[in-house]
């Protein structure tokens, strides 16, 4: 699910303007690349752990977000995706730090 929604917002992203097609290739290509050349291969991301790092590189590139709110923002869905029973839905509302 959450590759779907990255996947969305990439396309979404792009309909808005905030970047072309050769950008985003670039963006992608780069992340396959720098995974690619990991030594530890347990390590390496896969294919749409590439993608979500290509999107947030955008993302803080073009000023849309920082690195900082970025990170934030994945550790929120991750204590909500803890918080979450299995089969429902992931909400950050359900961040148990949400609102504070």
């Amino acid at each position: 699910p959450w590759q779907a929604q990255a996947f969305a917002m990439t396309l979404a992203l792009h309909e808005q303007g905030l970047f072309t097609w050769t950008e985003w290739a670039q963006a992608l290509g780069a992340e396959i690349a720098r995974a690619g050349r990991m030594t530890d291969v347990a390590a390496r991301p896969g294919y749409y752990e590439c993608w979500l790092a290509a999107l947030e590189r955008l993302v803080a590139d073009k000023g849309l977000a920082s690195p900082a709110e970025l990170d934030a923002l994945g550790a929120a869905f991750r204590r909500a995706a803890q918080a979450t029973p299995h089969g429902a839905p992931i909400l950050l509302a359900n961040d148990p730090l949400h609102g504070r």
